[in-house]
């Protein structure tokens, strides 16, 4: 992967974390603090949701299979680190959002990333035998 490619993740990266906050702090406690039903079914929905957009964005960027890990990894991370701050500063940057919503919506960006990065090391693994 070349350097302007790596540096295209990141930024992208950034982009979808910045477009995904601002979604979950409007739209967070329609969300997360809702019936349990509604809860499980966005919880399920939304990792697919980031692992569609995120798959999307390497095949369209050409990232060969072998440096998906990497390529994930570059468009997570942005998002990781901004989710550190803004879980610790909940009532800071979503005020909408109860602070007692707080691991509800650590529980989505786990599952989100873990879904990503997961499916990532698999096809890196497959390319890679």
């Amino acid at each position: 992967m070349k350097t302007q490619d790596s540096v295209v993740l990141i930024v992208l990266g950034l982009i979808i974390w910045i477009l995904g906050s601002a979604y979950y702090a409007y739209r967070g406690p329609f969300v997360l603090e809702t019936t349990s039903l509604r809860y499980w079914i966005s919880f399920f929905i939304s990792p697919l949701v980031s692992a569609i957009i995120c798959i999307a964005i390497l095949k369209l960027r050409h990232v060969p299979p072998s440096a998906w890990t990497s390529g994930m990894l570059l468009l997570a991370i942005p998002g990781m680190i901004g989710e550190a701050v803004v879980l610790s500063h909940l009532s800071t940057f979503m005020p909408r959002i109860q602070a007692s919503s707080g691991g509800r919506y650590g529980a989505f960006l786990f599952a989100a990333y873990a879904l990503v990065l997961g499916i990532a090391e698999v096809v890196t693994l497959r390319a890679n035998p």
